[in-house]
């Protein structure tokens, strides 16, 4: 089993497919990241040799910004949000969705399961 950046690689899949267990690493970058090693996507991870391995990770290391490092990085910008007090920073603060979606009837998975207000329904005001 493989192990590149802190994280164990699946050894029954392609290379190109392994790679993508990589937080930031998608199918085109993984793709690439083979092309550039010159390593062949199709070979089973369990294949790969001690010297592909440490190319890959050179290059992961040296070109791209993965994993914890990637992490930390949206992480600091979402506190830059927070701390100059943007618009998208207070929506991150208060858990909404900071994209322009509507809020008054979806957002469930942002916002989690409904807090039901007592004496909220039908209630009407007496002139």
């Amino acid at each position: 089993m493989p192990r590149i950046l802190g994280v164990d690689l699946p050894s029954d899949k392609p290379t190109h497919i392994s790679l993508r267990y990589l937080y930031g690493i998608g199918p085109t970058l993984s793709l690439r990241i083979c092309e550039q090693a010159n390593v062949d996507p199709q070979r089973r991870a369990r294949e790969l040799t001690e010297d592909e391995i440490a190319r890959i990770a050179v290059l992961l290391d040296r070109e791209y910004t993965v994993e914890g490092q990637l992490r930390r990085q949206i992480q600091q910008n979402i506190q830059r949000l927070k701390d100059i007090n943007s618009y998208r920073g207070s929506r991150h603060r208060r858990s909404l969705p900071c994209r322009g979606q509507r809020s008054k009837t979806n957002a469930r998975t942002r916002k989690g399961p409904r807090k039901t207000v007592a004496g909220k329904k039908g209630v009407k005001e007496m002139r």
